[in-house]
């Protein structure tokens, strides 16, 4: 007999496949105070994991009747991270979907696996090991020190301070003007965080977060 979890807040997130990535988020978010149900197919999995996550169970999520008796319909937010069996992934969001969750995440291992899981409902799919790929390629030059890409070709990264910017105010070297980017802070050694103003003075050694679209992020990177 399975027993019914009932989440306690809008935050609530159900976890199932948990595998490197799904136990990964599923700690993450236990850390972070939010109440997390993790489901897995596989005993050894679930008996591994047991000393980490409070709310854990072995269950078969294909199975829809089991999901509506685990309470499942009644979390805010789930995660769907089956990454190498297709068929698992996709009946597993089917079934979210069908209950009537309205924030599915699912991991895919590839542009057709992901376009499947969004035709039968998941809103947001994440390919791990190509976003990873993605931004330690951006990385390893040492041209960017972090680097997020989103979905519609807007990226923030942290950089040097390239040397135009030395000793002048962001409304002077006019960085947003010349390189299409916007400084959004700061980061100094030993300092606290400055939220950037037209009158911010730059200085050597300084570390910005700079948004805009990718290739304009890539190529401000590229002039330190």
């Amino acid at each position: 007999m399975l027993d019914k979890k009932s989440p306690s807040g809008s935050d609530s997130v159900v976890v199932i496949g948990l595998g490197r990535f799904g136990a990964g988020v599923a700690e993450s978010l236990v850390e972070l105070g939010h109440d997390v149900l993790a489901i897995d197919s596989n005993a050894e999995t679930v008996h591994a994991l047991a000393g980490t996550l409070p709310h854990l169970v072995q269950a078969d999520a294909t199975d829809l009747a089991t999901l509506q008796q685990l309470g499942v319909g009644d979390f805010a937010h789930a995660v769907v991270s089956i990454g190498q069996n297709l068929e698992a992934s996709v009946l597993t969001v089917l079934n979210l979907s069908q209950m009537g969750i309205k924030d599915i995440w699912a991991k895919a291992n590839n542009p057709a696996h992901g376009r499947i899981a969004e035709r039968v409902g998941a809103h947001h799919v994440v390919f791990p090991e190509a976003d990873m790929g993605a931004r330690v390629a951006h990385l390893v030059t040492g041209k960017m020190i972090d680097f997020i890409e989103f979905d519609d070709g807007f990226a923030i990264a942290k950089t040097r301070a390239p040397r135009e910017t030395h000793g002048k105010p962001l409304s002077e070297s006019a960085v947003r003007q010349r390189h299409a980017v916007t400084v959004v802070g700061v980061k100094r050694r030993h300092q606290d965080f400055i939220y950037a103003k037209a009158e911010t003075l730059i200085q050597a050694g300084d570390l910005l977060i700079v948004a805009g679209a990718t290739h304009d992020v890539e190529r401000f990177a590229a002039r330190f």
